[in-house]
């Protein structure tokens, strides 16, 4: 028998997992914290507040960001910022819920019209849709659309690039290559979903899965309108299920895109989003120090990659109480770190990957981020305070002491048969001025341990088919490559899984830099999926990471924050602790203009 018992509330789910805000992480350099504001404007007032709150509608939104989309499809896109802009156009079974704080990190039903139905052996999850949801050309949103959306993210040979968990809960040994190459006559062949009605979808996993909700959320298990779907081409025009649609044609790679109301959304169908401007612009520029001009100056809303504004602008924030006020700094939930890949000679040597952990100075890395207020504490390990298992005490390379350690450096040069230092080179995206400085704080203190990298930028925009091709990386010979991560969802397994589990590593889009093949922590996240004891999936997550640490395949630069500026006429402003961003379907104007 199959006794079905109503899925727990999504707040529960979150306090089961033993989650934390990433606003409330406890990083000892923010001076001022979280404070009440009263939702008036105030220095990290929308860490804990929505400052400015409002429900007047109309004017334009202005974003603008020095980060191109890596992709629009939902499919595709893995770019925390691109993931928050995804709730403008695109609807989930669940979301997460609307508000600041650990809130946020509640999931709430979106298209379904209650949270699922789950078999007592918690491999049956059952939806049932909300009626009267429309995609933008008025066709009605079915449970096949969303069961097509998914089938799409086992085309990896067609649209690769976003994260593939669903690839390995779904597929029950069928064997399933996504809809192009489905011999079922409607292309929903995928076995393992049903939808015996327009407005009930079955899923079926093969193991219990505690975090299969968080999947669900992500952008990639939005429906798609099969009509519609052009493969690789649909990233120029992604159908939209929620309050805004792309404008024809708006879609410029290196330029921007608009959004312009949906006139099929029904605002009766959707809790979440409230959907303010008419119009949302984005710009994307080259130019950093003029977006953060423009953003002081008020021409400019926000800037959507949230990563922090540049050293320039930085002072002038931190020095001007007015100016001050609209800025906030919060924790992320990233880590800024360096891989090292086991691929490229000599870094298939643990000693001369150590070699680098001991050589590299963990202040001038920090100062290069922006400093301990908008940098971020210097990084220890590779989960962030914010997820369930990390330890602020767990420091095996000794980094908390700030300073490069080149006697060991030097002795593990020594172990690895390069007494005599090698060399090697630093791949880093060449529009993050961040992350460059980044480099060449690596660089300079390598150098002391007769460690030679020379720096290779590359457009950012092509990180997946550059970094994230292993076999790019191997030719070029990129041996040290600097980036960032966030979780993908707010626990042990949404974090680190595609950094350092094998079966996530692809020829295209992949995310394990140092490419990790080691057995045993993959068979440690299979041990944690089951466990449904918050505090036993802790201490496995903190075992993975110790794992990871222990092998030096990830140097962590710093648990990072970001100094933030958002327009003083924006409203209902806050960080959304999901994404460590503000949120952006939230935001609407208060000029009406």
């Amino acid at each position: 028998m199959s006794r079905k018992t109503r899925a727990f509330a999504a707040a529960g789910v979150a306090l089961a997992l033993g989650l934390t805000s990433a606003a409330c992480s406890g990083n000892k350099s923010d001076d001022k914290g979280g404070t009440t504001s009263g939702g008036k404007s105030a220095y990290n007032a929308a860490i804990t507040d929505v400052v400015n709150p409002s429900t007047t509608k109309g004017g334009t939104l202005n974003l603008w960001t020095a980060q191109d989309a890596d992709f629009w499809d939902p499919a595709r896109g893995y770019y925390a910022f691109v993931w928050n802009l995804n709730r403008l156009y695109t609807r989930k079974l669940v979301d997460y819920a609307a508000a600041p704080g650990k809130s946020g990190l509640e999931l709430a039903p979106d298209l379904a019209s209650a949270m699922p139905e789950i078999s007592a052996d918690k491999l049956t999850y059952t939806f049932k849709l909300k009626t009267g949801t429309k995609f933008d050309d008025g066709a009605a949103i079915t449970s096949k659309d969303i069961k097509y959306g998914i089938e799409r993210i086992f085309a990896q040979d067609v649209v690769p690039g976003g994260p593939v968990y669903l690839i390995d809960i779904l597929d029950q040994g069928q064997g399933y290559k996504g809809p192009y190459k489905d011999t079922d006559a409607n292309k929903l062949g995928l076995k393992s979903v049903e939808t015996p009605d327009d407005q009930t979808i079955i899923f079926h996993l093969k193991k219990a899965q505690s975090d299969f909700l968080y999947l669900l959320a992500m952008p990639g298990a939005g429906p798609v309108p099969q009509k519609r779907d052009t493969g690789a081409q649909y990233n120029s025009a992604p159908a939209a299920s929620g309050p805004y649609m792309f404008k024809a044609g708006s879609i410029q790679p290196g330029k921007g895109v608009v959004w312009v109301r949906n006139p099929n959304w029904d605002p009766a169908t959707d809790t979440i989003r409230k959907a303010l401007p008419d119009q949302i612009n984005l710009t994307v520029t080259t130019n950093a120090e003029d977006m953060d001009s423009r953003l002081m100056a008020g021409t400019a809303d926000i800037d959507v990659g949230q990563t922090g504004v540049q050293a320039t602008a930085r002072t002038k924030i931190l020095q001007d109480p007015a100016l001050k006020a609209n800025a906030d700094t919060p924790a992320t939930g990233f880590i800024r770190y360096a891989a090292l890949a086991t691929s490229v000679a000599p870094f298939d040597n643990i000693e001369c990957r150590k070699a680098v952990f001991y050589a590299a100075d963990p202040t001038s890395l920090q100062t290069a981020r922006g400093g301990p207020i908008a940098g971020g504490d210097i990084g220890t390990s590779m989960l962030p305070p914010n997820i369930a298992g990390s330890d602020a005490k767990y420091d095996p390379f000794n980094r908390l002491q700030g300073k490069p350690q080149i006697e060991e450096a030097k002795k593990a040069l020594a172990a690895c048969g390069k007494p005599n230092g090698f060399d090697t080179t630093i791949a880093v995206r060449n529009n993050k001025p961040a992350e460059v400085k980044s480099a060449e704080a690596l660089q300079a203190a390598l150098k002391q341990a007769n460690i030679n990298a020379k720096i290779e930028q590359y457009d950012g925009a092509q990180l997946s088919s550059v970094i994230g091709a292993p076999d790019n990386v191997k030719a070029k010979g990129y041996g040290i490559q600097i980036a960032g991560w966030g979780a993908d969802y707010p626990t042990g397994s949404g974090y680190l899984q595609p950094l350092v589990d094998s079966r996530f590593i692809l020829k295209n889009g992949n995310y394990n830099l140092p490419l990790i093949k080691d057995p045993s922590i993959d068979g440690l996240f299979d041990q944690a999926a089951g466990e449904t004891d918050a505090t036993k999936a802790a201490a496995i997550y903190e075992q993975i990471n110790h794992k990871v640490m222990e092998g030096a395949y990830y140097l962590p630069f710093v648990f990072d924050k970001a100094l933030n500026y958002r327009n003083p006429r924006l409203t209902n402003a806050y960080i959304h602790d999901a994404f460590g961003q503000i949120d952006f379907q939230a935001l609407g104007v208060s000029d009406g203009k």
